[in-house]
């Protein structure tokens, strides 16, 4: 779950110019807490919990497989579809409040949870990162050496293309 959260601190940073944007989990002072503790979730019953940073580790985790809508043209459609179903462990969200102001700099939110509405995975065009994708679950809990992630795989295959790309530039120069 950290790669999601790390790539949008890393694009709130230095594509949105959000200087010191961070994690509360890293920085509780931050200017920018572009990642942070939801304060307040609504159960599948409807019933709504208020938590904080000192509220009991379980009751604040989101926890298990969630589904989450996938963006069509997107780098995460072509690698999941339109529905994206995976495990989480984690406490801390993509804040809201800077989402636009991240999609102005040019992050992609591909995948948002049908139920929250929480960020799930976030990308930068092709056009700008050959593979800029972060996500904010679990691939390894899916993936196994007889059959990878599909996450996985299409980074390395984006790596060996890179590679085979750089080589033949060299043998053209």
């Amino acid at each position: 779950c950290l790669g999601m959260q790390v790539a949008t601190i890393e694009v709130a940073r230095h594509l949105a110019g959000l200087e010191g944007a961070n994690s509360t989990e890293f920085d509780p002072d931050t200017t920018h807490p572009v990642i942070a503790l939801i304060d307040e979730w609504q159960d599948s019953d409807g019933t709504i919990q208020k938590r904080d940073a000192k509220s009991d580790l379980g009751g604040t985790m989101r926890l298990g497989a969630q589904s989450s809508d996938v963006t069509p043209g997107t780098l995460a459609f072509q690698i999941y579809g339109k529905l994206v179903t995976e495990r989480h462990r984690h406490r801390y969200e993509a804040n809201e409040h800077y989402l636009d102001r991240l999609r102005a700099a040019g992050l992609v939110i591909s995948a948002i949870t049908q139920r929250e509405k929480l960020t799930e995975i976030v990308e930068l065009p092709q056009t700008q990162h050959p593979w800029f994708v972060g996500v904010q679950f679990h691939p390894e809990f899916k993936s196994t050496p007889w059959d990878g992630h599909p996450l996985f795989i299409s980074y390395v295959k984006a790596a060996l293309e890179q590679q085979r790309n750089a080589q033949a530039e060299k043998v053209a120069a």
